[in-house]
């Protein structure tokens, strides 16, 4: 009969609501070996310490990296603390100085003729005994394993239903360098690095304001990786900032690793070869575009972060633009502008004057042209299409290689295959020049840029091929309705050229003196336009004035 009994009073036993005051969770909850995700955020802790250290090692099994640190407090030995932490990311200096040493010796100096009972235990360590710069507390189960694989040391009391979080993250890191994306020649020499709390710093050096809001948030189902989204309050348009939330937080997917993960899954036109969302590895570029009113994300784990809106012609735009004398920026910025049409649309006219237009050659540069191509057995398509072909190729294999060697293979690769093409005459001296000069152009604006129109350079080439001038023009304005066709964020992507804005124009083609941009851009920076005042320009003393 007690068989029989037995398992329905432990039912109705464990069924039974407890008093007020008493701790509601059992001791022995049913599936502690199984706990799933949703039932760890749903999930408080325990007054019982020993059932809290079953759960999180039953959800943290087979992890060998968790230290669990189970000691007695120094005062009272009927007092049990638990410190769970992962080894690595952890400062061990500080968890061993301030947390461990801290309640296991130097408690009885702190609290000598106070009275120290289990019950005033929590509150005394949190507000006397932890010398940490960073403490939270927490009663929820998924919270307190957020936190310790977050990097955090977490610290629990017998007795108590709540957790005290410490913030110890102190893993292995890259230091702050120079940039290997955008280089100057003029300019701040540090980029950001794989930790988002050195990346915010670089960026709060550089705008020492509290209009700068940092907002931060996880992504990622299983990753639960730290993101941040940057911008200044009072300059920033407000809907750009609740676009960029509302994006953020529809996403729901298993890992972030990189930024280039949320940029597939928030911009506005995910089948465009251009991109709409910016990146960049430079502190001092991010800094300048939030004065304007852009909004950045920082992802843990990666030196790149994104900003939006994006706009063309910021793709021919470099820092050190702003760095040097106007004159000097403006005839660099018309430079990268030339190279820009070049490297789209070189291989195409040539292919098109050559096949279809040779009558608008000089008669001397025909008769060479002529020449050369007299043993060449392929038509100029052809033979300019494989070169791109081998170009790229190149270029990506000096890419993936060790630097060292990626420099060699690319450089002796390209002039001993043009060299031994041309000789053998599978292509002509010429059509070597045109893609040498256009893979040259493409390295002037910004990587992203150039890969776009690696892309486009290929179909605007079969245009031309099949029907010369009158294809590469049909090309050339598909592109342009596609460009005015495209938003970032609901900021026309041409713009201030298309929709124009004459006020905006001193910063495309060519970049007026500081003294002269008075105001921020029009569609990016509307909530607060203006960015100087006026009467900057400046002037020599008079002729009479004494020094």
């Amino acid at each position: 009969m007690n068989r029989f009994i037995k398992p329905i009073r432990t039912k109705f036993l464990r069924s039974r609501k407890s008093k007020p005051g008493q701790d509601n969770s059992p001791k022995d909850l049913p599936g502690d070996n199984h706990i799933s995700d949703q039932e760890q955020q749903n999930l408080d802790l325990s007054t019982d310490l020993q059932t809290n250290l079953r759960r999180i090692r039953s959800i943290l099994s087979d992890c060998s990296d968790v230290v669990y640190r189970e000691f007695d407090f120094a005062q009272d030995e009927q007092i049990k603390l638990a410190l769970i932490y992962v080894d690595g990311l952890v400062d061990k200096t500080q968890v061993s100085d301030q947390i461990l040493r801290s309640l296991m010796i130097d408690a009885p100096l702190v609290e000598q003729g106070e009275e120290f009972t289990k019950a005033r235990a929590l509150t005394l360590i949190k507000k006397k005994l932890l010398p940490i710069h960073q403490l939270s507390e927490t009663n929820n189960l998924g919270q307190v394993i957020d936190a310790v694989l977050s990097g955090d040391s977490i610290l629990l009391v017998d007795g108590h239903a709540y957790a005290i979080i410490s913030t110890t993250r102190g893993w292995e890191a890259r230091s702050v360098e120079e940039s290997q994306t955008e280089l100057v020649v003029r300019g701040p020499r540090e980029a950001f690095v794989e930790t988002l709390k050195v990346n915010i710093s670089l960026i709060r050096r550089k705008i020492k304001n509290p209009n700068l809001k940092i907002e931060s948030m996880k992504l990622g189902e299983v990753t639960k990786t730290d993101v941040a989204v940057v911008y200044i309050k009072g300059i920033v348009n407000d809907k750009i900032v609740t676009e960029v939330k509302e994006r953020l937080n529809r996403i729901k997917i298993d890992a972030i690793l990189e930024t280039g993960y949320i940029e597939e899954l928030i911009e506005d036109s995910p089948w465009s070869p251009f991109c709409t969302i910016g990146h960049t590895e430079r502190p001092d570029k991010v800094a300048a575009l939030l004065l304007e009113g852009r909004v950045a994300i920082l992802v843990d784990g990666t030196p790149f972060l994104l900003f939006v809106p994006l706009l063309l012609v910021e793709a021919l735009q470099s820092p050190e633009d702003y760095y040097e004398r106007s004159l000097f920026s403006s005839t660099v910025r018309l430079l990268r502008w030339l190279s820009f049409v070049v490297s789209l649309l070189a291989p195409s006219l040539y292919i098109a004057i050559v096949a279809f237009h040779q009558e608008m050659l000089p008669t001397a540069l025909l008769l060479s042209l002529a020449a050369q191509r007299e043993a060449v057995p392929f038509p100029a398509f052809v033979e300019t299409f494989l070169m791109e072909l081998a170009f790229e190729i190149l270029r990506e294999a000096g890419i993936r290689l060790p630097r060292q060697v990626g420099q060699a293979v690319s450089i002796v690769g390209a002039l001993i295959i043009g060299e031994a093409a041309v000789q053998a005459g599978l292509v002509a001296a010429a059509t070597v020049i045109v893609v040498a000069l256009t893979g040259i152009a493409s390295f002037t604006f910004c990587y992203y840029a150039s890969t776009t129109i690696r892309i486009l350079r290929f179909p605007i080439m079969v245009m031309a091929g099949t029907l010369g001038l009158f294809g590469l023009i049909c090309a050339v304005l598909f592109i342009l309705v596609h460009l005015a066709t495209l938003r970032s964020f609901g900021v026309p992507f041409l713009s201030p050229l298309a929709p124009l804005s004459t006020g905006d124009l001193k910063d495309t083609a060519v970049r007026a003196p500081w003294w002269a941009m008075l105001r921020r851009p029009r569609l990016v920076g509307m909530a607060n336009p203006q960015r100087e005042a006026r009467g900057l320009r400046p002037t020599p003393p008079p002729a009479g004035r004494k020094r």
